[in-house]
């Protein structure tokens, strides 16, 4: 009976760190919602910008939290767009009136940031490459016909 009563009591715990584990989660997720709903994706960027020459082209649209310009992981260079984080949702809808501006001979492409959705594939394959190898790729032979002899 007793043994029974501190597995229960266990098992409270391990609820309530769970149900605790949960609200962060779900605390972070709505942080990481309101940062993406003040961000922008500006696409088309020059190699050779910096952040604060990006600074620059978009503090007409309001106050700029963040600039981030994503380099390669292995020739760490820039990939060619940025993210600006605003701090107001207002500043967004501004910051689109840019879209198509000139910015060291480059049209800039300037969309609201999307949310990743994880778990979420935008293929419809497995990331398994398995069914690619050999003759027999989809379940049959290539060259059912081919008698080298």
């Amino acid at each position: 009976m007793e043994e029974s009563k501190a597995a229960n009591n266990e098992n409270d715990k391990t609820s309530s760190e769970d149900q605790e584990e949960a609200e962060d989660l779900d605390q972070k997720q709505s942080e990481t919602d309101e940062i993406d709903n003040r961000s922008i994706f500006v696409g088309n960027v020059d190699f050779s910008a910096s952040t604060e020459e990006l600074r620059d082209v978009f503090k007409e649209c309001g106050n700029i939290e963040r600039v981030t310009i994503p380099l390669d992981k292995w020739t760490h260079h820039p990939k060619g767009y940025a993210y600006i984080e605003f701090s107001d949702r207002s500043s967004v809808l501004k910051a689109q009136s840019v879209n198509e501006k000139s910015f060291k001979g480059r049209k800039l492409k300037v969309l609201p940031k999307r949310t990743n959705i994880p778990g979420q594939s935008r293929s419809r394959f497995p990331r398994s490459r398995a069914r690619m190898r050999g003759a027999y790729a989809y379940g049959r032979p290539r060259y059912s016909r081919f008698k080298p002899y």
